[in-house]
């Protein structure tokens, strides 16, 4: 069973906004994810400011899957009491600095003490064209952006005890903001890729009641690998050469995976949430 799939149909009725990368209230857009010691991230893994600040860009990579302009950030902090200052300033400058690149503004949140680091941001954001999981479409092109299995490979370095460079994707993600703005007219649906791309596409795929045919066979570390914060995207086959322009445009690498088609898709991979 997946158990956070389960739990969320516990809390959401028929029509609820649960579902997306965030909820859609208007023209707004709210989100929100977890960044949790012992879970995502060890203590020897990340200085203070990389996990202050990958903790920001794994909540902002959902607004931009979703086509949003970021705007604001609620911060909840749970810190060892006997964090350094040096340590927890740090960790407010990663926070802080990665919105400030994005032009987000902090306006509130809270702070307690803890045994760990544990951080959960609220981002809220702006969409008046928002890109949801749902639309695809039997014949429609399905294509990720980027490189992916970095993620998982460098997890595994870091877990044998080696290290990482600090532009190393497993510290450092990077969002396609560009790409999703300029894409978005031809785009049928989309999400960024946090649980792996068997994971995610299996979300996708199961929300719009579609399979999908390969055009090639993944292994399981590139397709079960998460925190990759890439974008899955669908669209229109009639799309796929506007579609590549914008990537090159963009200096985005984009790989077409196959084609959406009746049926259902089988995930191979394990949660990694529970």
């Amino acid at each position: 069973m997946n158990v956070e799939s389960y739990f969320i149909t516990q809390m959401s009725p028929k029509k609820s906004r649960i579902g997306d990368d965030g909820a859609v209230v208007g023209t707004w857009i709210y989100s929100k994810d977890l960044f949790f010691e012992n879970v995502h991230f060890k203590r020897q893994w990340l200085s203070c400011y990389q996990i202050g600040y990958k903790a920001m860009m794994v909540n902002l990579s959902d607004a931009i899957a979703m086509n949003a302009i970021p705007r604001y950030a609620l911060v909840g902090v749970a810190m060892p009491k006997q964090m350094s200052l040096e340590d927890r300033e740090a960790l407010a400058r990663g926070m802080r600095e990665c919105a400030n690149n994005f032009g987000v503004e902090i306006i509130g949140g809270d702070t307690i003490g803890n045994t760990k680091i544990d951080l959960s941001i609220t981002i809220v954001s702006k969409s008046t064209h928002p890109l949801t999981r749902k639309g695809m479409k039997t014949g429609d092109v399905v294509a990720f952006t980027g490189y992916l299995g970095h993620s998982l490979r460098h997890l595994r370095y870091l877990m044998s005890g080696g290290k990482v460079h600090t532009q190393s994707r497993f510290v450092a993600p990077t969002l396609r903001s560009d790409f999703i703005h300029k894409g978005r007219a031809s785009l049928r649906c989309g999400m960024d890729i946090s649980d792996g791309l068997f994971s995610d596409l299996h979300k996708l795929c199961s929300l719009n009641r579609l399979g999908i045919r390969w055009d090639k066979r993944y292994n399981k570390a590139l397709g079960c690998s998460g925190e990759e914060y890439e974008m899955l995207i669908a669209f229109d086959s009639r799309y796929t050469k506007k579609i590549q322009k914008i990537a090159q445009l963009t200096k985005t690498p984009m790989t077409i995976i196959g084609t959406a088609c009746r049926g259902k898709m089988v995930n191979r991979c394990k949660t990694h949430h529970f």
